[in-house]
Formats: C-alpha cells, structure tokens, sequence
C-alpha cells in the first residue's frame, strides 16, 4: 500500500465519527474518506453507506469492495465484537485494538481485575455474577457506592448509590436482568471517588504511544453539574487540572504499567487507549478505560494536533512505533452539546434543523444525532450537534462555541451554558 492517496473507511455514526472523517480528511496523505452509517451531517460532507456498525461481515464486504486502506474504527460495539480481526483476516488494515485488547471496555470486571493484577491505582471494588455475596459485600461498604454494570451499557451502566439501600436494589435489578439486560449480568461494586475527573487520550502501538492534550468532560445534564448522567454535555482541552510533570507521573504510575500489563497478557495493544481519571487527595487513579476516543472528548482534542493524524493511526494500525514527540497547536478548544430537551431521558425526533448560512471563523459545527429526511437535516438523536469553537485561550474557544450555539436552531434545542465552569473558576 502506498501511503499517497489512501482511501480511509471510518465505522460510526457520531460526533467522534465526523470528527475523525474531517481531520482524516485534511492528511496529504489521503485521497478520499468513507463513512459507514454515517449521519445527516456526515452524508452531505462524505461518501456514505448503510452498514450497521455491528455488520462484522457487511464492513469487511465494504472494505473490500471499495479497496479500503485504512478503516478507522470509531466506536466501542464493533471493536468488542473483533471488527478489527475480521479486517486484519482478509488483509484490511484497521486502526483500534483486537477483540482481546477491547475486553478492556467490554468488561468492566476483566478491567478491574487487570488493574490490581498490575498494581495501577483505581477504587477498592468487588466483581459479582450473583446477588447473595454482593449483598454481603455491601455490608462492608461506606456510602456513597458505585455500583456497575460489567459490560457494554452505551455509557449509563454506572449508578452511584446513596445510601446502602439504593446499593442493593441497583444490584438485585442489575443481576436479574431487568435494568441492563446481559450486560448487567456482572456487576463491579466499588468505593467512590471524591476529586475532579480528566480524559488522557493515548495512541498506542503496543508499549510506543503519544499522549494527547489532556481534556475534562461535563457528564450531567444539568448547569452546575446537576442532574442525571449523560453521554457527555461539552469538553474542553487543555484542562490545567493537569501539569506536565503531573502526566509524566501518570504516564511511570499508570500508563507504562498498563501497557506493560497488556503485553504480559499477550495483548498488543494497536488504537486508542482512552483513561478516565480521578484525581483524588492521594493521587490519580483510573475510573474507567475505554479502548477508542472518547464523544464529545474527540472534538477538542484532534484540533489541537498539529502533526498529521492519518501518520499516527497507520504507525498504531501497523504495530510501529511511535513518534517521540508530537506537536500540538498553542491553543484552546471547547464544545458545547445541542441535545433534545428531555435528554437522557425521552425526547422528540423528526425537528428540522437550521444552520449558520455563512461560517463562523474558528468555529466547527459537529453533527451526532442527525438524519436527512426530504432534503432537510432533521433531529434524530438525544445529543443532536456539537458546536466547537478554538482560540488562543479558553476563553476565544468558548466565544466562538457559543456564537455558533446561538446561530444553529431546532424546536427542542437544549445545551449547558456553563461548559468550562470548572476550568474558569480556577482562573
């Protein structure tokens, strides 16, 4: 394969997904970008197809077809489900980790396990298939609990109980089925964290990675951090929660050892290692991994990049190593979610969108849950848009964020207007 007019096939139908199209895009190194599913926004930027993310056989059929290069794997389902081993069988290279590598995601208590096996810090915890030990479990623990559904719950299996008798019930519901169905099947009880949690974003090619920017996002709903838990409300990098010799310390405390672990479990990690971190009184420790980039996260990061994308996910895909520095833009990013009103909970479809007629500078509109329908970008989703806005400080990316919020309309449109808070409090 030439690396000179490649053509690049990204899995997914999301904001991350349209992120990754437009900045595989901008690569001089490629000719053309495909998205399967794609959206309504993606569809009229991109050549798009209809395979589902969970058709292993229909992608690789896909891929084939239309003589892929690369396919960048953008969610979670496909790589759980060994997409990427699918590809790697037939000869098509895929940028994300083997089915093995994602049990990092698919399994909440495979992950917790390997955490201690390894010695990388994270919440005391339990692993539970059945409800009579977990009970007993509980009874040692402190209030609040997180109690979690082990595997994959489209981001809303994790449920922080109050009190002892929330603990239980969420675990009794959990174990029976009736609130995540398989998913729930096995549940992680851990301690709760106090402190504010960040987004480390790690490129990896086995033990070789690049750290990105790091990124903080905002997962409830409500101004001020109220309310229920969603997908993610908005995120901005970089975040000064965090110094360089904080993440160099992150990097000897958590990350090399991880990476380390992967290998002795015979795991060559190849993709994105995204870690969910909680900085707490006695330092960082490690909430949750996920095995690809992270939504809204995506949106933040990549533009900060300065060096060419598409160089890093083919040295990952290929199992290189990777560069020993990467440079990144002296700037600053933010996005902001448009959601329905009712989200996460029930909210309506079908709402016509409108966008700026002419573009505003520095600023990127980012379709999610989006579909055309009669020539028109209608509402299809829970989180429908993301408005990114960059500048040389924080401050021009919120601006420019929020003047694009303002110029995009729909009958439901909601968002936080407090994206940041946190990072503007400490300034």
């Amino acid at each position: 394969m030439k690396d000179e007019n490649m053509k690049i096939l990204v899995i997914g139908s999301g904001g991350r997904e349209h992120t990754l199209a437009k900045e595989c895009a901008k690569s001089p190194l490629v000719g053309q970008v495909m998205v399967t599913p794609g959206n309504g926004g993606i569809n009229r930027e991109f050549t798009s197809f209809a395979v589902g993310v969970e058709d292993n056989r229909g992608i690789v059929s896909l891929a084939l077809d239309e003589n892929i290069d690369l396919v960048v794997v953008g969610p979670e389902v496909p790589l759980c489900n060994g997409l990427v081993d699918d590809l790697k069988a037939v000869g098509i290279l895929a940028y994300g980790p083997d089915a093995a590598g994602a049990q990092l995601e698919g399994s909440k208590a495979y992950t917790k396990d390997f955490l201690a096996k390894y010695s990388v810090p994270t919440a005391a915890y339990g692993n539970f298939s059945e409800v009579a030990p977990a009970l007993q479990y509980l009874e040692g623990c402190q209030p609040p609990v997180v109690v979690k559904a082990s595997g994959l719950a489209a981001g809303k299996g994790v449920l922080i109980c109050e009190n002892l008798q929330e603990a239980r019930a969420a675990v009794e519901d959990m174990l029976s089925g009736e609130s995540f169905g398989e998913s729930g099947k096995e549940v992680v009880i851990e301690e709760f964290l106090e402190g504010e949690e960040v987004s480390l974003h790690l490129i990896c090619s086995g033990e070789s990675y690049v750290a990105m920017p790091m990124s903080q996002d905002h997962k409830k709903v409500g101004e001020g951090d109220a309310g229920l838990n969603t997908g993610g409300m908005g995120a901005y990098a970089p975040t000064s929660l965090v110094t360089p010799g904080m993440l160099a310390r992150y990097e000897e405390e958590i990350v090399k050892p991880t990476l380390a672990g992967l290998k002795a479990e015979g795991v060559d990690f190849r993709g994105t290692l995204y870690i969910g971190l909680m900085l707490t009184e006695n330092g960082a420790k490690v909430l949750e991994f996920n095995v690809r980039f992270g939504d809204p996260e995506t949106q933040v990061i990549l533009p900060l990049l300065a060096n060419d994308l598409v160089e890093l996910l083919l040295k990952s895909a290929r199992g290189e190593p990777m560069p020993d520095q990467v440079a990144f833009k002296d700037e600053s990013a933010m996005v902001v979610v448009l959601a329905s009103h009712g989200y996460p909970g029930a909210y309506p479809k079908g709402e016509v969108i409108t966008e700026p007629e002419t573009p505003i500078a520095d600023a990127v509109l980012i379709h999610a849950g989006t579909r055309e329908k009669d020539g028109k970008v209608v509402t299809a989703g829970g989180r429908v848009l993301g408005a990114v806005g960059t500048g040389a400080s924080l401050t021009a990316a919120r601006d420019r964020a929020y003047e694009l919020v303002e110029a995009v309309s729909y009958e439901s449109k909601y968002f936080r207007s407090d994206i940041g808070h946190r990072e503007f409090s400490r300034t």
